[in-house]
């Protein structure tokens, strides 16, 4: 395989341990889903918060080797904090971050969680000393990687694969959609092969893989997305951030809004969604997201996505008054690639 042993990963035998047995819905107060927080809790025994960090690293859908557009609904400057254009390094986004995150949620332990843009888009000696700076502190207890399918290389997943030797270690992929016209509308640059071919040769090397998944994009239905949520399901993927599609100033999507080409969901029709998803995913998934996180000043639509405790609320409330849950309905039809 790639020329490499690779020997077990504390990551591998992290998630190997921590099986669908360990985990029952019925025993967790609230909500009925397998949420972030609480498998990390599984994992070290205590609260463990994520540290956002801009590496000041690219996208090949902006920068012009693949298109200037970017999708349709991107930020122009990234879901991230813009830390590294205000000249903070990385080393200086984590100490402050631990700084702030220790005193406000009380914890101890951290996972850097490199968040804007595509944190595998650079020569892996670069990517090896970003990574390095994050994870120097005894307190960063795992790294958290989120990029396109499309600009992964097998270098970085190696050095990822090494990094997993003693860190938690997960790669988020942005994949939004299995359909391929879907893709092809929010101009993504990409297809579902290479998604198929980067969490396959992700698995290989014991490296949990965690697949952003947008609901409510034009023209989809939630027969749509529930096929892709099935799908990323067959391919082995760990975990599962859930989006509902929002519209940012400035974007493509604003102009098909305007234009009547689009119309964005209600809070009730996310809230269908996303427990449409939920329940074809094993109970075993761990979700990491279930709602999106817009920034006041740029969200045209819809205003109900600013308030993200009243999100969560409206879902679980409708999780218990249909006595459903994660994993409910899985195994009840198959998902296609």
């Amino acid at each position: 395989m790639f020329g490499t042993v690779f020997v077990p990963t504390i990551t591998q035998r992290v998630c190997q341990n921590l099986s669908s047995s360990d985990w029952n819905y019925m025993n967790v107060v609230a909500p009925r889903y397998r949420s972030l927080s609480s498998w990390l809790k599984e994992i070290f025994g205590e609260t463990v918060r994520k540290i956002t960090i801009d590496a000041g690293l690219g996208c090949p859908n902006r920068d012009g080797v693949m298109s200037v557009r970017g999708c349709a609904y991107c930020n122009p400057r990234g879901s991230g904090t813009g830390a590294w254009s205000q000249g903070l390094s990385v080393g200086r986004q984590v100490d402050e971050g631990v700084e702030f995150v220790s005193r406000r949620y009380r914890c101890k332990k951290f996972i850097a969680y490199f968040q804007s843009f595509s944190n595998t888009y650079a020569e892996p000696d670069r990517l090896a000393a970003l990574y390095s700076e994050a994870i120097r502190r005894p307190e960063i207890v795992g790294l958290a990687v989120g990029t396109r399918p499309d600009c992964v290389a097998d270098e970085v997943l190696d050095l990822l694969a090494k990094i997993a030797r003693d860190r938690l270690v997960w790669l988020e992929y942005g994949l939004q959609s299995i359909h391929e016209r879907t893709l092809e509308l929010i101009n993504r640059g990409h297809g579902p092969e290479e998604f198929v071919d980067a969490v396959s040769r992700t698995n290989q090397r014991g490296i949990p893989v965690v697949a952003h998944l947008i609901l409510g994009l034009p023209g989809e239905t939630v027969g749509d997305m529930v096929e892709t949520a099935r799908a990323v399901v067959s391919l082995g993927v760990h975990g599962v951030k859930l989006h509902p599609l929002y519209v940012v100033r400035g974007t493509e999507l604003e102009r098909m809004l305007v234009d009547g080409l689009y119309r964005p969901m209600t809070q009730m029709e996310a809230a269908e969604a996303t427990l449409a998803v939920l329940e074809v995913l094993p109970r075993e998934t761990v979700i990491h997201r279930i709602t999106s996180d817009p920034h006041p000043e740029e969200l045209v639509a819809p205003k109900w996505m600013l308030d993200k405790r009243s999100v969560r609320s409206h879902l679980e409330r409708l999780m218990q008054e249909r006595n459903s849950a994660q994993g409910s309905r899985h195994g009840v039809g198959r998902g296609k690639v």
